[in-house]
């Protein structure tokens, strides 16, 4: 099952919203892995304060609020891989 990342910290309440909003639209589709950042030198410099951000194949695919258009195109895309 493919795997989307989400770049987090605790404590962030933008990034439990974020991921609540997620895991309906993804539920027996993708997986969720959620980062913390802090655990990591080069995450932190990199998302520090954008977190939450959400990548896919190391692309960017949605930063706070969450992007649905995008999320949709993402799993239609899949969807198609899937089908060929």
């Amino acid at each position: 099952m493919p795997t989307l990342q989400v770049y987090s910290r605790q404590g962030c309440h933008l990034c439990e919203v974020l991921i609540e909003d997620l895991l309906p639209l993804l539920r027996g589709i993708m997986e969720i892995e959620v980062r913390d950042i802090d655990s990591r030198p080069e995450w932190r410099a990199k998302y520090d304060i954008r977190v939450p951000v959400v990548e896919y194949d190391d692309r960017l695919v949605s930063e706070y609020p969450l992007d649905h258009n995008a999320i949709s195109e993402l799993l239609a895309g899949l969807a198609a891989e899937a089908a060929e």
